[in-house]
């Protein structure tokens, strides 16, 4: 898949172009990509997809935490796994925030080749939004593109969106964020040196400092996996402030990976998040932490060997 950073000067050929933000590329965004390439093959051209980087709102709300889905590399790596052929990731500035409407299709979409489109029933584009699926319409009758705009993709009655994810993933549900998903919802980031103390207490830990930007889920404890140097590593997460021995901390995020010896600092890892497995809690002292961290180990590798049974665990794996 080609990644392009600029505008080009002028179409190199013609597209299907898919627009939207795909953040965490969840089973709505799948949905519309397909329909985008369903037509590019009948068209006998390619499909592209536009991004803007940074993300519109924090360029707009800097104060306003975002809470993104998926890092922009991995996001990337979905969009190529799912037949995109050319991503244009563009740079989103304020001067880009203030086109009209019509100048974002003749200055940008244009440029790009796009020969059809497709979209979301919610997309808007140009200043302030205004623009509306409806004006996308009537610009490509104006300009001489096809339009398709797909209605909301749900299940068991609600509408699939990357801002219910988010919810579900902040209220803790993460088989709800996967069912939406259709793959495991994921923590991105760099091992980091931390406090060092649950190699005393039997438990090392990687200490994962998140991706800018990227939305943590609910404090707690859960079951997760990643993948090194080509192995799989099961283990357990916990995110959370420490509370069993700080009055008050910065939350943390940190991993113990069952049977695994080996230094991991400095190394990106992705956790795929299976399930929760409790709130967080402050203890009595160490002796009670134990007892709980073996109980959590207990219930964790139950959990992912159930799912590995039943053929879910690392089926997401061609997404990383």
């Amino acid at each position: 898949m080609q990644v392009i950073r600029q505008l080009p000067e002028k179409p190199t050929e013609s597209c299907v172009l898919a627009l939207g933000n795909f953040d965490g590329v969840h089973l709505g965004h799948r949905r519309l990509l397909e329909s985008g390439l369903e037509t590019a093959q009948k068209m006998k051209i390619k499909l592209s997809v536009l991004l803007f980087e940074p993300h519109p709102l924090k360029l707009l709300f800097p104060e306003k935490m975002i809470g993104l889905l998926t890092t922009s590399e991995k996001r990337l790596r979905i969009l190529e796994q799912l037949g995109v052929d050319t991503v244009y990731l563009l740079p989103f500035t304020h001067q880009t925030a203030d086109t009209t409407p019509e100048k974002f299709v003749s200055d940008i979409l244009l440029r790009v080749g796009a020969r059809y489109v497709v979209v979301g029933f919610n997309y808007s584009f140009g200043s302030q939004g205004k623009g509306t699926p409806e004006d996308l319409q009537g610009l490509g009758e104006k300009y001489g593109f096809g339009v398709s705009v797909l209605q909301a993709q749900t299940m068991a009655g609600k509408v699939i969106s990357s801002s219910s994810i988010r919810k579900a993933l902040l209220q803790g549900d993460i088989r709800q964020a996967q069912s939406m998903l259709g793959r495991y919802p994921c923590l991105c980031g760099k091992v980091v040196k931390g406090e060092q103390r649950g190699r005393t207490l039997g438990y090392p830990t990687a200490n994962i400092e998140s991706a800018e930007d990227l939305l943590i889920p609910k404090r707690g404890s859960y079951a997760v996996w990643a993948e090194f140097e080509g192995k799989k590593l099961i283990g357990m997460m916990n995110i959370g402030m420490k509370p069993t021995f700080h009055a008050e901390y910065k939350t943390t995020i940190e991993v113990h990976f069952f049977d695994f010896q080996g230094n991991l600092y400095d190394q990106e890892l992705t956790l795929d998040i299976v399930e929760r497995l409790r709130d967080e809690r402050k203890f009595s002292g160490v002796g009670e932490l134990l007892g709980q961290l073996q109980k959590d180990a207990v219930h964790a590798k139950k959990i992912l060997e159930q799912e590995k049974i039943e053929g879910g665990l690392y089926k997401s794996s061609v997404f990383r």
